[in-house]
């Protein structure tokens, strides 16, 4: 009898960008790295949350353009393995998506990687000429949500979802699934992972999930 088909789903700053984040990589394009290295720290020590963090983001990226982030999305420091571990899901029958909060203008040129779907923090058309509107930045809570309508569109319960992430924004969902994979994560996972990978390769972490 066969399987349960099952959805896969990466998060994408910290877990499939190694020691890096889209926004960071997108500021470097920029010559921005000090000014995104103070809106990290004020969101990683809880001091905004992520719509104010999305605001300040977009005020830093006046002069964004698709060049940039073509430039930012080919030089970051992937994990290898990616595309031939979603190549093999889709061969095995199952499913894999990105949620991130990053800008879906980033999170979204994984389709062409091999994601069946991949969800991003709406942020305007580039370039800006628009505002960033705060009810379309995704929340950790929010990456749960998604997943929830993923499941529905793929039918697949969230029962049969493996969660693979680094922080803790990937807590909510960590305990949302029966399987969940901390790939070179920090403490706020501690506990909380079915497996935990440390390592460049998410060939190796994927098969912590394929072997059990």
């Amino acid at each position: 009898m066969r399987r349960r088909p099952r959805l896969h789903i990466f998060d994408l700053d910290g877990t499939l960008i190694h020691g890096s984040a889209a926004p960071v990589e997108i500021s470097r394009q920029l010559g921005l790295l000090d000014e995104i290295g103070e809106v990290e720290r004020d969101l990683i020590a809880g001091r905004i949350g992520p719509p104010e963090y999305a605001v300040r983001v977009h005020a830093l990226w006046t002069d964004l353009t698709e060049a940039h982030v073509a430039a930012a999305f080919d030089s970051a420091p992937w994990l290898l393995g990616i595309r031939e571990v979603w190549s093999e899901i889709r061969e095995s029958g199952d499913f894999c998506a990105v949620i991130s909060l990053s800008p879906s203008f980033f999170v979204e040129r994984l389709v062409g990687w091999g994601a069946h779907a991949a969800h991003g923090s709406r942020f305007p058309e580039i370039p800006f000429s628009r505002p960033v509107d705060p009810a379309g930045i995704l929340s950790a809570a929010a990456k749960v949500e998604v997943a929830g309508r993923l499941c529905t569109e793929f039918g697949v319960g969230l029962d049969a979802c493996v969660a693979y992430g680094d922080s803790m924004s990937d807590a909510a969902i960590f305990a949302a699934v029966p399987t969940a994979v901390a790939v070179n994560a920090d403490h706020h996972l501690t506990g909380l992972a079915t497996h935990t990978y440390a390592g460049l390769d998410l060939r190796e972490a994927y098969e912590l999930v394929r072997a059990a």
